[in-house]
């Protein structure tokens, strides 16, 4: 994996050199000198992002309805409080 590194106005005078440079690894863009941004081709993005998964879907807990839960009898009641 190599990395490339463009700047801004190398970025717009030549936006395919960067999209290329991206398969085979990050290209970093400059502002000035210093790095500001990171063009990543879609394979390494996802690689780096993983599955994401909404937060209702992780909230639903799939496969759940395989967990068995023994919930023990209730032995202690309590007993309503007498205020006279």
């Amino acid at each position: 994996m190599s990395i490339t590194t463009l700047s801004s106005r190398e970025l717009n005078e030549n936006v395919g050199k960067a999209k290329r440079a991206s398969r085979s690894g990050p290209v970093i863009i400059t502002d000035r000198g210093r790095p500001a941004h990171v063009l990543l081709s879609i394979k390494e993005y996802r690689k780096l992002s993983g599955s994401r998964q909404k937060i209702a879907d992780l909230l639903a807990l799939p496969g759940a309805e395989d967990i068995e839960l023994e919930i023990p009898a209730l032995r202690d009641v309590a007993l309503p409080a007498d205020l006279s």
